[in-house]
């Protein structure tokens, strides 16, 4: 199966998050004003993919991870998760707007 361009680097923006997340060494410890910042880019940017009614359900997990983490006082695993969120809500409409005009190109003629 040959995959699009787009959906190609999508799904290696997946594959490689998890690893970039895991293997970056925190300089300090978080604390709750990371966290705060953290998580509104992350719903923000939640908010426009769904604005664009492409929000991946993974997002929503991603913040809610966040949003339990830091209830219970973990502010690095918030902080991790938030920015997870992000990146996979970046990834969701950085897809949406790809294929909007993608689909045109595999269209039968």
């Amino acid at each position: 199966m040959k995959l699009s361009l787009p959906l190609a680097m999508v799904l290696a923006l997946l594959l490689a998050l998890p690893l970039a997340l895991g293997l970056a060494p925190a300089a300090r410890a978080a604390n709750e004003t990371d966290y705060k910042t953290a998580y509104s880019a992350a719903e923000a940017a939640s908010k426009e993919a769904a604005s664009l009614r492409h929000q991946w359900t993974v997002t929503v997990a991603a913040l809610a991870a966040a949003k339990k983490a830091a209830d219970g006082g973990d502010f690095d695993r918030a902080v991790a998760a938030a920015k997870e969120a992000e990146a996979l809500a970046k990834a969701s409409i950085f897809q949406a707007t790809t294929e909007k005009e993608a689909w045109k190109a595999m269209e039968i003629r």
